[in-house]
């Protein structure tokens, strides 16, 4: 899977900006790298990860699925 920087929308409104991928040192699993730059973590001046699966899953909201995160043109 391929995620490019830039910025996502989180379905729940939240901008990010993902400055890209990052590999797990035992498992090789590939994590996504971003930060918050909006919303309530934005105050937080860390990196989060989430596994890319994840990060491009589709989840259910009102009976829909949709994008958990979207990027921003």
């Amino acid at each position: 899977m391929k995620i490019k920087p830039g910025k996502y929308k989180h379905f729940k409104g939240d901008i990010v900006e993902v400055a890209g991928t990052a590999l797990h040192s035992e498992s090789l699993e590939e994590f996504v790298l971003y930060k918050h730059l909006t919303g309530k973590h934005v105050r937080k001046k860390h990196f989060w990860v989430r596994p890319i699966k994840m990060f491009m899953e589709k989840v259910m909201v009102d009976g829909k699925k949709i994008e958990r995160f979207k990027k921003e043109e």
